[in-house]
């Protein structure tokens, strides 16, 4: 092991800690920014070796009205909500 991994190590594990979702690449891109000497096999080593993952992003919210002008979900409770989501009304057919 190198005489610099675990300064490497503890910088790898708070710039991880302060960009949270930052991967091992741009966590790489900064850390050579501030003048680390460090490839890439040696950051995903480090990497997986202290168990850091990028958590998952949450899923975009579906859209309130289906085709055939039903709603999905339930209608916004507080006044503010209720004036952001007018209903729409259905498109023409023909």
């Amino acid at each position: 092991m190198r005489s610099d991994e675990t300064d490497l190590t503890d910088a790898v594990v708070s710039l991880a800690a302060e960009y949270g979702r930052y991967g091992y690449r741009r966590i790489t891109a900064l850390l050579r920014a501030e003048g680390w000497r460090v490839n890439a096999k040696r950051m995903e080593r480090i990497w997986r070796r202290e168990g850091l993952k990028v958590p998952r992003r949450q899923p975009k919210r579906g859209r309130l009205w289906l085709n055939d002008g039903s709603c999905v979900r339930l209608r916004p409770c507080w006044p503010a909500r209720r004036r952001a989501t007018r209903a729409r009304r259905p498109a023409p057919t023909g």
